[in-house]
């Protein structure tokens, strides 16, 4: 007989999707479908829109990560305008940028990752969650992680009016220059930042790396994926958040493709799926393989485990050394789909030290904030690495500067192929025998919370109350489990 169990909180991730679990007659995992229930809207209602609104349009894609599509809709304008932006208006836009990276993934590490490792996996529900991560390692880092999140959302109100939704982009500049008087606070924040960056990194050290029970669970085969991977990285192929161009490995870690991002469309392809509202990602060339991982898959992943791998270190030299660390106990290409959140905490470090250097630049007071010698293309595309992966705005206008043409390619988009796979591979590990325990149900769902989805900026829903649902299936395709909120 079915039997229905309500968790509430199911999950920590943003956006609504459910899982549907099949096993054999034996009670083993058959198969497994990680499904996004909500419905996309925004490539359609911004047609028609002046294309300079579109900075103060997608922002409100998503309320987790709109400092991303702020700044890619505004590169995208640049290239519409032809027209690059000033040098004082780029490092104001980093400073925006490293200061979103620094507050984002520190959200996603210690409210939604944390408590899967600080707690444990198979600790109480009821505990495992931001208050049981405060009781473990005490109220002050409570306070620092918020402290570092409000002063950091500050320099993004600073830059772009307001955090939640910024505002700030124009082609060829920013609408708002910093003052000299406001630069101590950003020093001072900056500063902050690197110091929390690797008290963080040590605590995932202390608390994650030297537990063997962790460590071996990062390394086990319910957490490996061979894909290919991407990321965007500067001229010595060190990681750069703002710009660049994209780099391709394979699961072996052997260069395939180097290119700009204007040419997406020759190497990434989408693919429709008719069990998910999300569009699938995977490498144009090779063709779509399915959901399948190894030498012969067309996936890639993205994000920071993505650029971990497709670069040749990081920018800045105290995330360097710790790039080094994670190099020489995991080795590279990575493949562990966990070590997404080690990458994570050394990627907040180099956006921390990056924000350190832009804060005693000269430049940054500079009133040179626009440049406005225009040559309309019609056409733009701004690629931006957001805190979850490469993030690809593409517009196109008509002759009147009206948008006629909209494809956004979110990081989740990128990973939601990889991120299906996943659950099925630690689904397969975790539940033998018909044995289905809550504890292992939050195992499986480890293997996607690692890539901190953003399913809100991947698809979209009316009106937005689809809960995530668990169903676990017997071999004659009967549900035998329902788990929702």
């Amino acid at each position: 007989m079915a039997q229905k169990i309500t968790i509430n909180p199911i999950t920590r991730l943003e956006g609504h999707g459910k899982i549907d679990i099949f096993l054999d007659d034996k009670g083993n995992v058959q198969d497994a479908f990680m499904q996004i229930t909500e419905l996309r809207g925004f490539e359609r209602f911004c047609i028609g829109r002046p294309a300079e609104e579109m900075p103060r349009i997608v922002p409100n894609i998503c309320g987790v990560c709109p400092t991303p599509h702020n700044i890619a809709s505004t590169k995208a304008l640049d290239y519409i305008y032809g027209v690059a932006p000033t040098p004082a208006a780029k490092l104001i836009r980093q400073l925006q940028y490293n200061a979103n990276f620094i507050e984002d993934h520190y959200i996603h590490f210690f409210f939604l990752a944390a408590p899967d490792f600080v707690v444990g996996p198979d600790a109480n529900p009821a505990e495992r969650n931001i208050l049981g991560v405060i009781s473990k390692v005490g109220l002050d880092i409570g306070k620092k992680v918020i402290e570092v999140r409000k002063k950091t959302r500050e320099i993004i109100k600073l830059v772009a009016s307001k955090p939640a939704h910024p505002e700030g982009g124009l082609p060829g500049g920013v609408s708002r220059g910093i003052k000299q008087e406001e630069r101590k606070g950003i020093m001072e924040t900056a500063n902050m930042c690197v110091d929390f960056a690797r008290f963080a990194l040590q605590l995932f050290k202390d608390v994650v790396l030297k537990n063997k029970a962790y460590l071996d669970l990062i390394l086990s085969d319910a957490y490996n994926l061979k894909t290919y991977y991407m990321g965007l990285v500067d001229e010595n192929k060190k990681v750069n958040f703002y710009e660049g161009r994209l780099r391709v490995i394979d699961p072996n870690g052997k260069e395939v493709a180097f290119f700009h991002p204007n040419d997406y469309i020759d190497y990434i392809g989408e693919w429709v799926e008719p069990w998910t509202y999300i569009r699938l990602t995977h490498l144009r060339k090779l063709g779509w393989n399915g959901l399948i991982e190894g030498d012969n898959t067309s996936l890639y992943r993205v994000g920071p485990l993505g650029r971990f791998n497709v670069s040749e270190g990081m920018a800045t030299p105290l995330a360097q050394e710790e790039y080094e660390e994670m190099v020489n106990t995991l080795g590279k290409p990575a493949h562990h789909t966990l070590a997404y959140h080690w990458a994570r905490l050394i990627e907040a470090l180099q956006a921390a030290e990056d924000l350190q250097r832009i804060s005693v630049d000269p430049l940054l007071t500079s009133n040179d904030l626009r440049n406005m010698n225009f040559q309309f293309t019609g056409k733009g595309i701004g690629c931006v690495e957001a805190c979850r992966g490469t993030l690809i705005h593409h517009y196109e206008t008509d002759d009147h500067g009206l948008i006629t043409k909209v494809n956004l390619i979110v990081a989740t988009q990128n990973n939601a192929a990889s991120m299906a796979l996943s659950v099925k591979k630690a689904a397969q590990n975790f539940i033998k025998g018909g044995e289905v325990k809550e504890g292992l149900l939050n195992m499986a769902e480890m293997a996607f919370r690692a890539y901190d989805p953003c399913l809100g900026c991947a698809t979209h829903t009316l009106p937005g109350k689809m809960p995530l649902i668990i169903n676990i299936y017997d071999n004659k395709h009967n549900v035998v489990k329902t788990l929702s909120r």
